[in-house]
């Protein structure tokens, strides 16, 4: 979806310090929350402004149950390069008074914000970090991923795909940590239920022409083309081995797929995709309640799953903020983390679950299937859900994860 430039002028705004907000009264300072994400490129439509609106409807519904308490939220562009998501975020807590940040997309950039977060003693909260090392061998105590990882992401599809007859599978991976934990993961599943990994190509981030790679997958032998890449790659990726029959013969298996990227690239090329979601906006009566309030916020667009993520994870934020007091957040992002896994989570998107020792979010998961155009009865009405991954079943056992804080 398409934001107004005065939107996003705003948003500079904030960021140089002109607060947007009411001042806060007296007796109740203000939580400032800082959403770093892609405004302008690949990733914008995956989390950008409608994420931002998203964690402000969560400040919101909060405010109105709690009178008096402020918060002000304001957002940056990390442009994809891990250097100056580390620079705003630095910033934001040296001159600004940022008390936590929303990270993502980009996995880099998440995991150089998380390591900021833990200089500063701030929070870091992840919604769309794909690396299962920012809950792995690279947690800290102020850090929590909310709404997937690649563990998530890879599970489900890898096993029904191999139990369906794919066995021989050929990746083509965006040459970052997004890429490269995806492809990890999503090989492990495969081989263990009896698949086998031929090759992977690394693609640059923004590639314009996918050809060549395309056809390397092609001349591999696969019968499933794994695609570990996001955004607008992936749609250029899906439209360019559609046009050329690159993929007519084999099974194309969009390792991460959002709302968004089906809506851009349409049911015809989409459908029968398998991909698994924490959220699907028509899931329940819950999911269905949410997206009511927050579709006009978002100029019509549906939520996604990161977007739903920036709504959950701010909600449970700022009731871990209540519980503490706000002075005592302010003071330290590891006891508010801490405070964050004490208390369990529930909100209309996500529904129940809680926060594990490591700081992943223990959420079910969805496998769910492209329809076809035929089976699409409504705008946006783009998926049905083939099965349910409890949330133990969804995250990575504890004893796998290589995090500190489990041994501790």
């Amino acid at each position: 979806m398409d934001f107004s430039r005065r939107q996003l002028i705003a948003g500079s705004l904030a960021l140089t310090g002109t607060s947007l907000a009411r001042p806060a009264l007296a007796q109740m300072p203000t939580i400032k929350i800082g959403v770093l994400a892609d405004f302008s490129g690949l990733y914008n439509d995956l989390l950008g402004l409608p994420g931002v609106e998203c964690a402000k409807q969560a400040a919101k519904e909060f405010a109105t149950t709690n009178p008096g308490f402020k918060t002000e939220i304001i957002y940056a562009d990390h442009q994809n390069k891990a250097d100056l998501g580390a620079s705003i975020t630095r910033r934001w807590f040296d001159s600004e008074g940022v008390d936590m940040v929303i990270a993502g997309p980009n996995s880099s950039v998440g995991l150089a914000a998380s390591f900021v977060c833990k200089e500063r003693d701030k929070v870091c909260l992840g919604v769309a970090v794909t690396s299962t090392e920012f809950t792995g061998k690279q947690c800290t105590p102020n850090a929590i991923n909310w709404t997937y990882d690649g563990y998530m992401f890879s599970k489900a599809v890898a096993l029904e795909t191999v139990k369906a007859g794919g066995k021989k599978w050929f990746f083509l991976s965006t040459d970052n940590a997004f890429g490269a934990s995806l492809t990890e993961e999503t090989s492990r599943f495969v081989e263990q239920a009896g698949g086998k990994v031929l090759g992977n190509a690394k693609v640059p981030i923004s590639a314009s022409d996918f050809s060549s790679f395309l056809l390397a997958a092609q001349a591999s032998g696969a019968d499933v083309l794994a695609l570990s890449i996001g955004g607008s790659d992936l749609a250029t990726c899906l439209k360019q081995g559609g046009e050329f029959g690159l993929t007519k013969n084999m099974k194309v298996a969009a390792l991460v797929t959002f709302l968004n990227d089906i809506h851009g690239v349409g049911l015809d090329t989409m459908k029968g995709l398998l991909f698994s979601n924490s959220f699907y906006w028509d899931l329940n009566h819950r999911t269905r309640a949410f997206t009511k309030r927050v579709v006009a916020r978002m100029g019509g667009t549906y939520p996604g799953m990161t977007h739903a993520g920036c709504y959950g994870v701010t909600l449970h934020y700022l009731k871990a903020v209540r519980a503490l007091g706000a002075a005592a957040a302010k003071t330290s992002g590891a006891v508010t983390v801490a405070k964050m896994k004490d208390l369990p989570t529930d909100d209309d998107a996500f529904g129940p679950g809680r926060i594990r020792i490591d700081g992943r979010a223990a959420l079910p998961a969805y496998l769910l299937e492209v329809k076809t155009p035929a089976e699409s009865k409504a705008p946006w009405d783009y998926c049905k859900v083939i099965s349910t991954a409890s949330a133990t079943e969804a995250t990575k056992p504890l004893n796998e994860v290589g995090c500190y804080l489990v041994k501790a």
